[in-house]
């Protein structure tokens, strides 16, 4: 249901067409699942895919609140990508598009990342392709 994969110190979370409709359940373990690979990120710099989700409400716009405010208390960041034109729209109705960019493509969302990432004060190691935190 959520494919976790890492591009660098980024972490993508792809989600699949299963998110279009949300029961109880499935709400409950969409959230257990994003919230387990904040926690388990070694760096909180995330990308959520929705190329394969055509339609979002409040539950999910819930557990991605959740998931965002999860990672701005790690100084964090969250991006989201591939969005239908009615996910973006529902996003612009809530002004949710105020908190998260979005972008079309995965790999811009990543570089937007990383990009925000460095102007933030982390260094990236070009050998291990890992953030460093400068020192002053």
């Amino acid at each position: 249901m959520i494919d976790v994969e890492l591009q660098g110190p980024v972490t993508v979370c792809v989600l699949d067409k299963a998110y279009d409709s949300l029961d109880t359940a499935q709400v409950d373990e969409f959230n257990l699942r994003l919230c387990e690979a904040v926690d388990q990120a070694d760096h909180p710099l995330f990308v959520i895919d929705l190329s394969h989700t055509s339609f979002i409400g409040s539950s999910f716009l819930e557990v991605l609140f959740r998931v965002w405010k999860r990672l701005q208390q790690r100084n964090g960041r969250m991006v989201l990508c591939g969005l239908s034109d009615f996910c973006r729209e529902v996003l612009h109705t809530t002004r949710l598009d105020t908190l998260w960019n979005s972008f079309d493509m995965r790999q811009d969302a990543v570089e937007a990342l990383l990009a925000a990432a460095k102007q933030s004060g982390i260094a990236m190691d070009k050998s291990a392709q890992e953030p460093k935190e400068r020192s002053s």
